[in-house]
């Protein structure tokens, strides 16, 4: 059952010490994969994004527990961060290094530097380290002048290690090469917000709101979808639904709102996050096996695996969308689908959750535990948040 205490018990018995295996005490910072049980790959080459999720993570538990354990793991990810991912000379961080920390791949992604500046902002608000701050604003302020599209609003994908145009912009194969994303603008927002709360200023705060503006605006549909993959000026390119985003998404405009400070623009989310959360209510549950369905496309053809992370903002959004309408169909839709977690994605004897399952509930067991996009970050999160809100 959704509770405080099986909350914690989930994100400190089973997720976090996972994660506190993983630590490379050879090379730092921490190890980039590991297989479905759990065991690790000491020479996996390690991405910025995974390191900087798990800076988040540990940043995070700690504000919450209070335990000094996840102050000392939090350090070793925020010391990789600096030592291996920050380009000294260009500014902006490395998308790939090798074990020992050498960059692979230097290509700047604004969806990796977001989750540089989301990570440094909670170990700023956790630990107080003013230096996490410092170096998030300069983030910040290299994300507007390289990202920011002043014309038509939003943020671009990607530049060259020097802030030169590329050909390919993509995060992973599995994406459509278009100048502006969904996936980066959303996490944009999310760093934006949090920055906001660690004391960015007026022009973090003007920045977020505008960010706000564009998301409900253009990326945001009539059908209460988030838009995928765009051209220069918000034309739409594609038709398929990512439902873990739609309810990933809800909460986090939500937040954002709040954070903005702009009460009319509370109202108007308010209203734009519940329409989302309904919409996916309505679509997306799997009655016959539980849990949330990862998607579709545009022919409304179901993703026939289901993803470890859609699950957890599921419970998130859910809930969410019960704090602000009161209405208990959603929270009994997030107390199912952290039944369903608890029974086949928490991995009790490896630690913590599997990365895919089929459609009938059977673990991929070629998936990994940990990798460049196996992370501790979503699942964590929704425990943090669960314990929380109730």
């Amino acid at each position: 059952m959704l509770s405080k205490p099986e909350a914690e018990k989930m994100a400190r018995n089973n997720i976090l010490p996972f994660w506190q295996k993983m630590v490379d005490k050879e090379h730092g910072g921490f190890y980039g994969e590991a297989d479905f049980y759990g065991k690790i790959n000491k020479s996996a080459d390690k991405g910025c994004i995974l390191n900087s999720r798990i800076l988040w993570t540990f940043s995070a538990a700690f504000r919450l527990f209070k335990d000094d354990t996840y102050r000392e793991y939090a350090a070793i990810a925020k010391d990789f961060l600096i030592a291996a991912f920050l380009d000294k000379e260009n500014g902006g961080l490395y998308w790939l290094v090798n074990k020992t920390g050498k960059p692979l791949d230097a290509r700047k992604q604004f969806y990796n530097i977001a989750f540089g500046i989301y990570a440094l902002s909670e170990h700023y608000l956790a630990a107080g380290d003013k230096s996490s701050l410092e170096l998030a604003m300069n983030l910040f302020n290299i994300t507007e002048k390289y990202g920011l599209d002043k014309t038509a609003g939003g943020y671009i994908e990607a530049c060259n290690r020097e802030w030169n145009s590329i050909d390919d912009f993509r995060l992973s194969g599995k994406d459509l090469n278009s100048p502006k994303s969904m996936n980066t603008n959303l996490h944009v927002l999310e760093a934006y917000t949090t920055l906001t709360r660690a004391g960015g200023g007026e022009y973090v705060r003007k920045a977020l709101e505008g960010l706000l503006r564009i998301t409900i605006e253009k990326i945001v549909n009539i059908k209460r979808n988030f838009g995928l993959f765009f051209d220069m000026n918000w034309n739409s390119l594609v038709k398929d639904i990512s439902y873990g985003h739609d309810i990933e998404g809800s909460w986090l405009l939500y937040e954002a709102a709040l954070a903005s400070g702009n009460e009319s623009l509370v109202s108007e989310v308010k209203q734009i996050a519940l329409e989302i959360a309904e919409v996916t209510y309505a679509a997306a549950i799997d009655h016959k096996n539980g849990g949330l369905l990862s998607g579709c496309n545009e022919a409304g053809k179901i993703i026939i695996k289901k993803e470890w992370w859609p699950q957890a903002e599921a419970v998130v959004g859910f809930y969410n969308a019960y704090e602000l309408s009161g209405d208990k169909k959603y929270l009994d839709v997030a107390d199912s689908i952290w039944g369903y977690i608890q029974n086949h994605f928490a991995d009790y004897k490896n630690g913590d959750w599997h990365n895919e399952l089929s459609l009938d509930n059977t673990p991929d067991t070629n998936m990994p535990k940990a990798g460049f996009w196996k992370c501790p970050y979503h699942n964590a999160r929704a425990c943090f948040e669960i314990f929380k809100r109730m």
